[in-house]
């Protein structure tokens, strides 16, 4: 049971948000961003809201405002995120109105997320898989033991990737609790329309869930039940569904009104469950306040309101000089340090360069641990790339998922931002598809979008590229599709050394990193690949992402006479353009990029004037790609230095890369296809 205190609390809270919502459409030319209210949901999201300890991590959907007050939020500063203000303190007038990230000391924490409904459930069970991993391994003291609150609008918990969060939080016994806000519509779309059954009967599929349905208009019965279910994740550490049903009394947002889709009928009935007037009559029945003291305590909130968004109005707009600020957060690695080249040591394949980085990271690093599909014990990766690291440092460390791409890639925001360090694993590049929902919404944006106090500290390794019969879905090259993607880095190795250095580097980076991993270079088994072997650097060795190198030089004397052409390449590129050189006794200069994003734009723009001849060589289909995109940079910024086109060469431009050898042969570059492209560069 409730206690006057918290009665009266939550009415005033509940005429805040009425109030809120009345100003914002009485001032609709002001309110120009498109916004959504939580009228008719304000019962359960400010029980939740006065619930929620501050070690907890909550995340908000966008009509949670009700939850925000709840929790303690101003509404000026709420405010100023609904107009997109320079001091909105949860993203600088960059998002949307209740998209906000805190990480205030006595406040629930709450990550970033995007308004990709559904999207926040992957991150958010991340932080509850987070949560649970710093207790296993005692690598944090907290007085309230934290859990994870992911909200949900009913019509979200049909995506597919709030199915790969339940299972996983299922799997796992994360503690995490689901509040699902079921209005029973998803814009214009009824529940009728849209699924087969509620979140509750759906949940029932997940075994390891305890699931609970509440009437979400009755503040005491949402105070008290919320309570339980709170405290049983936070004693238990196992997953819970809160299914709450709540009318719609505003509109979906501001931009699509409720009378375009909903008939007098079904407003008067969702009217007839207003939680405000609920729980006024609840405080009159128990003799708490009296009519006339309630009504003093909804003008005082209007007026408080009123003046709240008077002086958000007022505040000032954003510094357009600040727009590109906190794209990435700055990385402490920025020189080349260690030993690259120990005296006495054997070469080692690329694999091996990449395992050992993986292994000494996890030895100095509590905090990092390495998951993917089939990465566990029993083959260490379908490449090798994790053998023994299961045996080393346990199945809590290292282990395998299921095939859920969104997970493995989502969840790293969440354990970022509880503090740890995830290396993940993509299968096959073929197979990042699926993630991109989660690399673009939430994992790019997590910086920016927070002004920095997010960030997104991951390595994602994507084994790439085709060689030996791989087949179409085994053998693709996605550079050019993430690098449209900002606020990712991106590393493409193209030897042993350069893989155990930019892995260090991108660990030390708190930036999401994706390591494009050559397959056909982690063993050099394909002819012409022998120089991807290297001797392995020592322990403290880290090569900075963004540092491009000169993997073969060409003769002053071929310079001089302009008889040169610069090939800029990277990854298998590296290796046939090498092949290709010997053909052109000191004609040749190779530039291996080493990075995709961040780009040596300065070793690249140098080279080129240097020699007046480029070839831009890639393994991608060529047309759009990253290379096209260079060579019209390498054009623009070169040309007066040029003697000839900026010339280019990749794959063919076919939908997929063919099984057949002799078809995947036909559709690749290779060293005798690139020394032929060179020879009519030269005689240009």
């Amino acid at each position: 049971m409730i206690s006057k205190e918290q009665g009266l609390k939550a009415y005033r809270l509940m005429m805040s948000a009425k109030a809120m919502a009345n100003v914002y459409e009485a001032n609709r030319p002001l309110c120009k961003y498109v916004h959504s209210t939580s009228r008719g949901h304000e019962a359960i999201q400010i029980a939740t809201g006065m619930l929620l300890k501050k070690e907890d991590y909550v995340s908000p959907y966008y009509r949670d405002e009700s939850m925000m007050l709840g929790m303690g939020f101003r509404p000026y500063e709420m405010m100023l995120q609904l107009l997109a203000k320079a001091d909105d303190p949860f993203t600088g007038g960059r998002a949307y109105y209740n998209h906000p990230n805190s990480r205030r000391e006595q406040f629930p924490k709450i990550i970033h997320q995007s308004s990709a409904t559904g999207m926040q459930a992957i991150p958010t069970t991340g932080v509850a898989q987070g949560i649970k991993y710093i207790l296993e391994h005692q690598l944090q003291d907290f007085e309230n033991t934290p859990i994870a609150l992911c909200s949900l609008g009913d019509g979200s918990v049909t995506e597919g990737e709030v199915s790969e969060a339940f299972q996983f939080a299922a799997l796992h016994q994360l503690p995490i609790l689901f509040l699902v806000q079921d209005n029973d519509w998803g814009i214009s779309v009824s529940s009728d329309e849209a699924r087969s059954m509620d979140a509750y009967e759906y949940i029932g599929g997940f075994k390891g869930f305890q699931r609970m349905r509440i009437d979400g208009t009755h503040f005491d019965e949402c105070y008290t039940q919320m309570e339980y279910a709170l405290d049983w994740v936070r004693t238990e550490r196992k997953p819970f569904l809160m299914h709450a049903k709540v009318p719609l009394n505003g509109h979906h947002t501001s931009g699509v009104r409720k009378e375009w889709y909903r008939t007098e009928e079904d407003l008067a009935k969702h009217l007839k469950d207003d939680p405000g007037p609920k729980l006024y009559q609840f405080l009159l029945d128990k003799k708490w306040a009296t009519e006339s003291e309630l009504a003093a305590i909804e003008e005082e909130e209007l007026a408080f309101i009123t003046r709240e968004f008077d002086a958000a109005v007022a505040a000032a707009e954003p510094d357009p000089s600040t727009v590109s600020d906190h794209v990435f957060l700055p990385t402490p690695i920025t020189t080349e340090v260690g030993t690259r080249v120990p005296a006495g040591k054997e070469k080692v394949v690329m694999v091996d360069a990449a395992l050992h980085a993986v292994e000494e990271i996890m030895h100095a690093h509590p905090e990092a641990l390495f998951y993917g599909q089939d990465v566990g014990g029993r083959i260490g990766g379908v490449f090798r790339e994790a053998a023994t690291l299961a045996q080393k440092f346990g199945d809590k460390r290292v282990f395998n998922t299921a095939i859920q791409e969104a997970y493995i890639i989502g969840s790293t925001a969440g354990m970022s931002a509880v503090g740890l360090k995830p290396i993940v694993e993509v299968q096959f590049a073929d197979y990042i598809y699926p993630a991109l929902n989660q690399l673009v919404t939430e994992i790019s944006k997590t910086a920016y979008l927070s002004c920095g106090k997010f960030n997104v500290s991951c390595i994602i390794r994507v084994p790439i590229g085709a060689y030996g019969g791989g087949g179409p879905y085994h053998s693709g090259s996605v550079e050019s599709t993430l690098a449209t993607f900002k606020g990712i880095k991106i590393a493409y190795p193209s030897n042993a050394a350069d893989m155990k250095g930019l892995m260090k580097a991108a660990y030390y980076d708190p930036n999401p990193v994706i390591m494009l991993e050559h397959k056909g270079l982690y063993w050099s088994k394909v002819p012409g690949t022998e120089d991807a072997k290297t001797i392995e650097p020592a322990a403290d060795y880290i090569l900075p992402l963004g540092k491009g190198c000169v993997s073969l030089a060409a003769d002053a004397s071929c310079v001089a006479n302009g008889e040169s052409v610069c090939v800029i390449t990277y990854g298998m590129g590296v290796h046939w353009a090498l092949q290709a050189a010997k053909d052109f006794e000191g004609q040749i200069e190779v530039i291996d990029l080493r990075t995709i994003f961040p780009l040596d734009e300065d070793l690249i723009y140098t080279t080129v004037k240097k020699h007046g001849k480029c070839l831009v060589l890639t393994e991608e289909q060529l047309n759009n790609s990253f290379c096209e995109a260079l060579a019209g940079r390498i054009a623009q910024h070169c040309f007066a230095s040029l003697d000839a086109p900026v010339f280019t060469m990749g794959a063919l431009n076919l939908p997929a890369v063919p099984m057949n050898v002799h078809l995947e042969a036909a559709m690749l570059p290779n060293a005798q296809k690139v020394a032929e492209k060179i020879a009519i560069l030269l005689n240009y």
